[in-house]
């Protein structure tokens, strides 16, 4: 939704909507220091989803999308067991990971009323905030190309009236009060309650009253429902290819060092193209692309920003280097190196895009070791075959990329295996279940094509058929990447989603 203007301070609340227990808003605008929040009481609500509709109707929303939603928790041992509801929209949170991932700064504090608004108009849809929030508060619209999230209805609050949720409660479960930002900061634990992600996340602002008598197992009523996240093509295209062209760059800087072979500008060529062909795969991801230039706005605090300037200057100093090479130019070592450190820089900046809270089976290093394993895999397998080099390191360079990346990929599905976190445990069991055959399969192209074939294989057809084979796994090992994390989230209804094949 389009950033709303600031509420005037001079404005006065008409009288609030009342239900049991008071003001369902506050009569004042916060002062400095202070900002609004949600109350929810547990206690009161009947899971009725009352909220969700009038929050659909308020923000003309399809069905599938829900800025606000209800979810279940359950515990107990029969005769004595317990169901309770969760009404959730977003938390306004203080320290909002959806605001300091965006690159193209479509995010804004409010800096009246502390709610963290969202403008349509500089969305371009590439949803890495959907991938930030714990609370999976920001929904993409495909049909719209935008994201759009709850603004705690800031045009109703500003005609003092309470916001959709709020009014259409029939138990004046949701409220909305004024929080103090340094008191609630150091001590936030009010927001935390069972089915929801950890409040530490991005400190929310969201106080939970629970019931007094909640039994100690009581949790989400989902977790036996387990389902593949979406696989994000473009960007499984664009990460392959790019490891790989900055792989294959770092091998020719060496290669120019000790043999000065003329063909090398062929293959830097090549890999120039595989580089921007992955740059422009990735625009398809995006809901807007026309406006993709609009994410280098985040630099300062978007991993997402500094990745595409990376690659970006990785691309054009590659370019200077294939030039370099192709007329012999006399200083083209410091060329070549600065195209590894930017790519290099690009890679790790790809890392850290996915290395967020949100999404736990990607907060790891193991998430960096793929990464730069594909990159020395795939690089010295491309430039083996395009220039027909015996050099046995470069074999052996493309054996080592494989076998990290095998080791990496059997120490983290053990290490998801024995996690005791909902979300960890998640996606082994994904891993082990519905993707289990494409899994193997991945494991058996990195022994066969990753370290076997790099080592044994000397004739060009041979090479080529394991770099093939060797690029659709690791095709593959991205595609996993995508479709195995299971992402943090509140709760949901009981039938709300249906289990993974």
């Amino acid at each position: 939704m389009t950033s709303l203007p600031l509420l005037d301070r001079e404005v006065i609340f008409a009288p609030a909507h009342r239900a049991p227990g008071g003001l369902l808003i506050p009569e004042r605008l916060p002062d400095a220091g202070e900002q609004y929040g949600f109350h929810f009481d547990m206690t009161k609500c009947i899971g009725c989803k009352c909220c969700v509709v009038a929050c659909n109707e308020q923000n003309g929303n399809p069905a599938a999308i829900n800025w606000r939603r209800v979810g279940e928790i359950e515990g107990g041992h029969y005769p004595n067991t317990w169901r309770h509801y969760l009404s959730m929209g977003c938390n306004q949170c203080i320290e909002p990971s959806c605001l300091t991932g965006c690159p193209t700064e479509a995010y804004t504090k409010n800096s009246i009323t502390g709610v963290v608004e969202h403008s349509a108009d500089a969305c371009i849809g590439c949803q890495y905030c959907t991938w930030n929030c714990s609370y999976g508060v920001p929904q993409y619209n495909p049909e719209r190309g935008v994201v759009g999230k709850c603004d705690l209805c800031q045009n109703r609050l500003s005609d003092g009236m309470a916001p959709a949720c709020v009014e259409a409660c029939p138990e004046g479960a949701i409220a909305v009060e004024i929080v103090n930002i340094a008191q609630w900061r150091a001590d936030y634990l009010s927001a935390n309650a069972p089915g929801l992600p950890s409040a530490g996340d991005s400190i929310s602002t969201t106080r939970i009253t629970l019931p007094a008598d909640l039994p100690p197992d009581i949790g989400r009523v989902d977790t036996h429902r387990i389902v593949r996240e979406l696989p994000h093509t473009p960007l499984v295209i664009m990460l392959v290819l790019t490891q790989l062209a900055v792989g294959a760059f770092g091998v020719l800087c060496l290669l120019d060092l000790f043999s000065h072979d003329g063909r090398l500008w062929n293959v830097a060529l090549a890999s120039l193209a595989l580089a921007a062909i992955s740059l422009g795969a990735s625009t398809l991801h995006l809901g807007r692309p026309l406006y993709a230039w609009r994410a280098m706005r985040g630099l300062r605090h978007s991993w997402l920003s500094r990745e595409v300037l990376s690659l970006t200057l990785f691309a054009a100093v590659a370019a200077v280097f294939a030039a370099a090479l192709l007329v012999n130019a006399p200083g083209r070592a410091v060329v070549g190196l600065s195209t590894l450190l930017c790519g290099l820089a690009g890679v790790a900046c790809s890392a850290r895009i996915y290395m967020v809270r949100a999404r736990p089976a990607w907060d790891s290093g193991y998430t960096a070791t793929e990464f730069f394993a594909t990159a020395l895999l795939l690089g010295p397998l491309f430039v083996r075959v395009m220039v027909a080099s015996d050099a046995p390191w470069i074999g052996w360079a493309a054996a080592a990329g494989g076998a990290v990346q095998l080791a990496g990929q059997a120490m983290k599905f053990l290490w998801l295996t024995r996690s005791e976190t909902f979300e960890l445990r998640a996606s082994s069991l994904l891993l082990s279940g519905s993707l289990r055959r494409a899994f193997l399969l991945r494991m058996a192209i990195l022994v066969a094509a990753g370290i076997v074939a790099p080592l044994v294989c000397t004739r060009t057809p041979a090479l080529a058929a394991a770099f093939l084979l060797a690029l659709s796994g690791e095709f593959l090992g991205r595609w996993l990447f995508f479709v195995s994390v299971v992402p943090k989230s509140m709760a949901a209804a009981f039938s709300a989603r249906e289990a993974a094949a």
